[in-house]
């Protein structure tokens, strides 16, 4: 599994994050018309001290558990 990198501005800095494509696509379908980098900004804001490539994996599963 190959990692797709994505960059986007947060807290006025740019920045990128590197997922797997599985949980890019989760995420895409979850912004429904919001942009990246609200979605990543929103995680950011809950994600205390864990890294923000983590957190954004745990909220794509939690999407994915809430849709099941």
């Amino acid at each position: 599994m190959s990692l797709k990198k994505r960059s986007f501005s947060l807290a006025g800095h740019r920045t990128s994050v590197a997922l797997e494509a599985e949980f890019w696509a989760v995420l895409d379908q979850s912004m429904q018309g919001s942009s990246l980098a609200a979605l990543v900004a929103k995680v950011d804001a809950q994600r205390g001290a864990q890294p923000l490539a983590s957190a954004l994996r745990l909220h794509a599963l939690a999407l994915v558990r809430t849709q099941s």
